[in-house]
């Protein structure tokens, strides 16, 4: 009898063990971020992460054609148009790396690199260099001043300096769609 329940017992267990289906394992928790309204002004874009070095760039929204922009103080006028991304970047690595807003640049549809516009930037009060720690995401937005008829298509994005790459010379292009 004992050894029937033995052989039963170890059939039972090498056809668990044969079973098509795997257990899948637990998934990981995530945090639950309430949604936000997109702006009015504002497309939202539903892009894939990106990395660059130890840095995540998500690109979460996009306003084209702004003539001018209003700041506390001012109103500024674009040269051609304003194009606004709001960005969010979150810090993938072991340590923190300077990040820095005015290194990241736009590519257009005609192949020219628009750097970001420092006096757009200060007008709306985004952020320049700011430490960006591991595990912090950080989101703010990103101005850029286009000729009138220009198309956004790309943004070169730069996470900042890591232990491999201390210079951060090549950005991580986004496709815009």
């Amino acid at each position: 009898m004992r050894k029937c329940l033995a052989v039963v017992a170890s059939v039972l267990v090498l056809l668990a063990g044969c079973s098509a289906e795997q257990a899948k394992p637990p998934a990981k928790p995530v945090y639950d971020l309430p949604a936000r309204e997109v702006r009015p002004d504002e497309t939202a874009l539903h892009l894939p992460p990106a990395l660059n070095g130890e840095t995540e760039f998500s690109l979460i929204g996009l306003a084209a054609g702004l003539p001018s922009l209003t700041g506390s103080h001012t109103e500024f006028e674009a040269k051609g148009q304003f194009v606004r991304f709001r960005l969010v970047v979150t810090g993938k690595g072991v340590s923190g790396i300077l990040f820095d807003t005015r290194r990241q640049q736009l590519v257009t549809d005609s192949g020219a690199v628009i750097a970001v516009d420092n006096q757009a930037m200060t007008i709306k009060r985004q952020p320049d260099k700011f430490e960006l720690g591991r595990g912090v995401r950080v989101e703010f937005d990103l101005y850029f001043d286009l000729p009138k008829e220009a198309k956004p298509v790309v943004l070169r994005a730069f996470g900042g300096p890591t232990l491999t790459d201390m210079k951060n010379l090549e950005g991580t292009d986004i496709n815009l769609g």
